[in-house]
């Protein structure tokens, strides 16, 4: 079933109709593709392509210049109108230092009006899935990189979404660190049934944690392949050095042009 559809999507920055279209940066051109439920959609493509600008315009925080948004075959033409449906992790964790690991987690929570009492039950019976278990009084500064990560995604999670935009996640974490948390994020998510965009600059990555890839062009960013990734569950750190694994990270490459 088609839980989200992007038709046309346009978005450009800078600009004015007084001053004309110099200066303009045209960020993403025409974007068209579908997101089915449960699906984990990887998104790669050169930095400054556009990719966080779609999670952007998806969470409502941009509006796009032309094109459409469907959630469940209804249109979502206003920001507004999308904002509060989607979980949205930005690249940063953004974890606030003042409040405790538990009192962050479920900061989505109560800014969606939801009881403070019910959030933390959740949170505390989800600390251990998500490697927290004992830091939940802890403040943000003491916590490790990782764990910030997890902490931030399990914020996500308890916002109680059914789509996450999830904007390189690990992206800032050293290579053993992000190994450990890829093969995390593949537990919890036969855990819970989420659909998951996912943004990466890491071949590997997108191919051992996604159900499908979107290649983007240098910008403005177009959608140069849309690639299965029809590996077979459960994946690890021996996923990449498979034929099939291989094959899929050669036609990646080529069109990404690297």
């Amino acid at each position: 079933m088609t839980l989200l559809a992007v038709d046309f999507l346009s978005k450009s920055f800078g600009g004015s109709p007084r001053r004309g279209p110099h200066g303009q940066v045209d960020a993403l051109v025409d974007l068209t593709f579908k997101v089915e439920a449960g699906e984990f959609l990887t998104i790669i493509g050169p930095s400054g392509c556009g990719k966080s600008t779609l999670l952007r315009l998806l969470a409502g925080l941009v509006q796009p210049d032309s094109g459409q948004i469907y959630l469940q075959g209804r249109p979502l033409p206003n920001a507004s109108d999308r904002q509060g449906r989607f979980g949205y992790m930005p690249q940063r964790d953004t974890l606030l230092p003042w409040r405790t690991v538990l009192d962050n987690v479920i900061l989505g929570v109560e800014l969606a009006g939801g009881s403070r009492y019910a959030a933390r039950e959740e949170a505390r019976r989800l600390l251990p899935l998500f490697g927290l278990d004992g830091f939940e009084n802890n403040w943000p500064s003491t916590l490790s990189g990782g764990m910030r990560q997890r902490a931030a995604l399990l914020r996500t999670f308890l916002a109680g979404y059914d789509i996450l935009l999830l904007d390189e996640p690990f992206g800032a974490l050293d290579a053993l660190t992000r190994r450990m948390l890829q093969q995390w994020l593949l537990g919890v998510r036969r855990r819970f049934s989420k659909t998951i965009l996912f943004i990466t600059h890491d071949v590997d990555e997108a191919l051992l944690l996604g159900d499908r890839m979107l290649v983007f062009s240098p910008r403005p960013g177009r959608i140069t392949a849309d690639l299965k990734i029809d590996l077979p569950h459960p994946r690890d750190e021996n996923t990449i050095l498979e034929p099939d694994f291989l094959t899929l990270k050669r036609n990646a490459l080529a069109h990404l042009k690297l």
